[in-house]
């Protein structure tokens, strides 16, 4: 559809096998308390080339000075739960517990995985998403804290880079992402990047020491 754009249909599950496969396509669930589930395809499509990442000084500033650590895939499920609360007072979350139920799923399965940003040992920040072959499709993040998200994303990328992640799908266009250097690709350019890098693979948790 057009209006809204990007909307492709409305209804089935979100059980793994669906899921999958409406990633390998580039469709992702995405609907408000009360609404059948609802399917997106927008087009343009933001994306995110690793090797295009833009480090701002300031961000550059923050990682030196290490006032944060990293971890990955240590607190999915409180990292989601943070993703999910409400940004403003009054205001509703998309990700509403059968989200959060799927995605706890897959991350058990191996496919969903979370950056986490901390600071004094305590969870203040951090994203997740889904990993299907060379992609990374970026699903939702969060800050506790100036800049803590903004360090997660730049662990993501290094992490990318290190296993061959081609590509982070971003979704849909915001002035904060294209500022790291995202950029809108035409659906049928991001529909071919996926036929050759959305492969499901070996997959498992990313575990690994703080940085």
């Amino acid at each position: 559809m057009s209006d809204p754009e990007g909307l492709l249909a409305a209804g089935g599950d979100l059980s793994v096998a669906r899921l999958l496969g409406a990633y390998e396509r580039g469709i992702f669930p995405w609907y408000a308390a009360g609404q059948p589930i609802l399917w997106w395809a927008p087009d343009p499509r933001m994306v995110l080339f690793p090797d295009e990442f833009h480090l701002s000084r300031s961000l550059r500033r923050t990682l030196r000075a290490r006032l944060f650590e990293t971890r990955l895939d240590q607190a999915f499920a409180r990292t989601i739960r943070a993703c999910a609360a409400p940004r403003r007072a009054g205001t509703e979350t998309w990700l509403n517990a059968a989200m959060i139920g799927a995605y706890e799923e897959l991350f058990r399965q191996g496919y969903a995985h979370s950056v986490e940003t901390y600071a004094g040992g305590e969870l203040v920040g951090g994203l997740y998403g889904v990993q299907l072959g060379r992609v990374f499709f970026g699903e939702s993040m969060w800050s506790g804290r100036a800049d803590a998200s903004k360090v997660a994303l730049a662990r993501l990328v290094e992490e990318c880079r290190l296993r061959g992640i081609h590509l982070i799908d971003c979704q849909v266009a915001s002035a904060h992402l294209a500022a790291f250097g995202a950029r809108e690709l035409p659906r049928r350019d991001f529909s071919a990047l996926l036929r050759n890098y959305a492969r499901r693979a070996p997959r498992g948790a990313w575990a690994s020491a703080a940085a």
